[in-house]
């Protein structure tokens, strides 16, 4: 008795009847999220890009039509104006261009100060042994749920008795050890979790080759820990440099005030001005974006660190 074997027949949606490498069956049943995916950006980009438009439009306009009227006639050039940006740049009562290098001296080491110190402890939590390595990490997991309010007078004031704040010489500097202390928490959860997720055969060959925890830490940990950390320094940075209340706090609104404090004196307590607020927005923006552009390729797989297994 023989068997007579019966070939399947071919769906018009398999993959080998239109060709290797494509899959219309899960394109087409993929279509519905494509379309949320899609709606999703553009209710996430609508706002931002009235905002750009308004921007570049005098305050007359602004107030008798919407936005949205531009797209009519979008090469209209007369319709557009840079006033905004010049009121801004150019603001009498504030040097926006020493307001932008203060905020550059701010950012800049209060991001830096932090990643150092936060993978040097992420690295020791994930492959040091000492007492109480879980229970200190756990105490600093907590601190990330204490808000920073309740510390601004305690450290302020331990700021004045040390001769931190208004120092002559570093007048950044109590801005920086409060930034430092304030993102530690986070940015050392973050690099622990991602050292800890990379092959302990690694480090244990190193360490049999003589490697101390130094020499494993530079070169080991820190060049495979680039995606972390450079999402660390978009965290950190971002943060530091649309920050207005911890650099009253620490710095005041005198000649080394950022660039944010400078921006929210642009409207007064009457509401005068608003419109400029638009122009302000990216001028402030600028720069972040360039730093979340260069590293953006990197940013995914650092804020999935350690997510599966670490």
């Amino acid at each position: 008795m023989t068997t007579t074997a019966v070939t399947p027949k071919k769906s018009p949606l398999s993959t080998t009847a239109q060709g290797p490498g494509f899959n219309w069956r899960r394109f087409v049943l993929r279509i519905p999220l494509h379309i949320s995916l899609l709606l999703l950006v553009i209710a996430w980009i609508l706002p931002t890009v009235g905002l750009l438009i308004s921007s570049f439009r005098t305050r007359e306009d602004i107030m008798s039509d919407g936005w949205w009227t531009v797209l009519e006639n979008p090469l209209d050039f007369t319709q557009y104006t840079l006033e905004n940006y010049d009121s801004v740049i150019n603001n009498p009562n504030y040097d926006m261009a020493r307001a932008f290098r203060n905020s550059l001296f701010i950012a800049i080491p209060a991001t830096f100060f932090p990643l150092f110190f936060a993978a040097s402890a992420a690295y020791a939590f994930s492959w040091m042994e000492f007492p109480g390595r879980n229970t200190v990490f756990l105490v600093l997991v907590g601190m990330l749920v204490v808000p920073l309010q309740l510390t601004f007078i305690p450290v302020l004031r331990l700021f004045n008795d040390l001769g931190i704040t208004n120092n002559e010489y570093l007048p950044y500097l109590s801005i920086w050890i409060a930034h430092t202390g304030y993102g530690l928490p986070y940015a050392i959860y973050l690099l622990r979790n991602y050292m800890g997720s990379l092959p302990r055969e690694i480090f244990e060959s190193a360490f049999l080759d003589g490697c101390s925890h130094w020499t494993a830490f530079l070169r080991l940990a820190l060049p495979l820990s680039i995606p972390a950390i450079a999402s660390l320094v978009i965290f950190q940075f971002l943060w530091v440099w649309n920050d207005l209340l911890v650099a009253l706090i620490y710095v005041g609104g005198g000649k080394y005030a950022p660039l944010t404090y400078a921006l929210s004196g642009l409207v007064n307590s009457l509401g005068q001005d608003w419109h400029l607020l638009t122009a302000a927005a990216f001028v402030s923006m600028a720069l972040p974006l360039v730093v979340f552009l260069a590293l953006q390729r990197y940013f995914v797989r650092g804020i999935l660190a350690g997510s599966v297994k670490g």
